[in-house]
């Protein structure tokens, strides 16, 4: 099987093994959320996994590596993200924003030595980090229920299927030693968790239940990313397709 078939693979795998598991308790009452039962138990393995494994690495990455070093990774990997979001931006149709994405991943790739400096936002280039959840979300795809992904954390139905997207349209994906595609998926999980140590100690402080907390926070931030901080007042992006014309740009 070719490399790229295996890497989808394993995200459509964790799909149908989620799709499995829709008995639902009568006492479940949230409708976002009717696999409960299942996403808590991955929810715990996730956190056992990461106070294990994740976040012991963040920290010593975060120990061993100076700042301007650190930002200037994260500015790297940001910088990738931006060429994936220009063309989720022209699948939305946003061609003003597509245009933004490829003047930041040229401007950052070239001035910025291949994004390791954000140029970009210092000449008044916005940052928007398009999808592919959220171009399903443009299209009329609703989000579906909400999942709980063993080590990739919170989604949905929709945002599952997303993320097998980003990772075809990933720049990385066409990569083909196996050895340096992980490694750069390696670094960039690891860099992106070091960058989230203090908030994920404010949230286990602050959240009574941060499973709810969690998942609460997850479902109105990609709603609202979804339909560019302007969400309608009806709650309806619980169904998969709807029938109704795409956002404007």
């Amino acid at each position: 099987m070719p490399r790229w078939l295996n890497r989808v693979a394993a995200v459509l795998t964790v799909s149908l093994v989620v799709g499995g598991c829709a008995s639902v308790p009568a006492e479940y009452r949230d409708p976002r959320d009717p696999w409960q039962p299942f996403n808590r138990a991955v929810f715990k393995f996730n956190t056992d996994f990461d106070n294990a494994f994740l976040k012991p690495a963040a920290q010593g990455y975060r120990f061993v590596t100076p700042e301007p070093v650190d930002e200037g990774i994260t500015n790297f990997f940001n910088n990738v993200a931006d060429a994936t979001s220009a063309v989720n931006n022209v699948l939305q149709f946003k061609l003003s924003r597509a245009g933004s994405d490829v003047g930041r991943v040229f401007i950052n790739t070239t001035v910025g030595f291949v994004g390791f400096f954000d140029v970009a936002s210092n000449v008044g280039l916005p940052s928007y980090k398009e999808d592919f959840g959220q171009t399903l979300g443009y299209w009329g795809f609703g989000a579906g229920p909400f999942v709980m992904l063993p080590i990739l954390g919170p989604s949905s139905v929709r945002g599952t299927f997303g993320l097998a997207g980003d990772i075809v349209l990933d720049p990385f994906f066409s990569l083909e030693e196996d050895e340096i595609y992980w490694g750069f998926v390696t670094l960039r999980v690891v860099d992106r968790r070091a960058d989230l140590l203090a908030a994920g100690d404010l949230m286990d402080e602050a959240a009574i239940d941060p499973y709810t907390f969690m998942r609460d926070a997850y479902l109105q931030r990609r709603r609202n990313l979804v339909h560019d901080g302007n969400p309608p007042q009806a709650d309806d992006d619980g169904i998969l397709w709807e029938d109704t014309p795409p956002a404007e740009p």
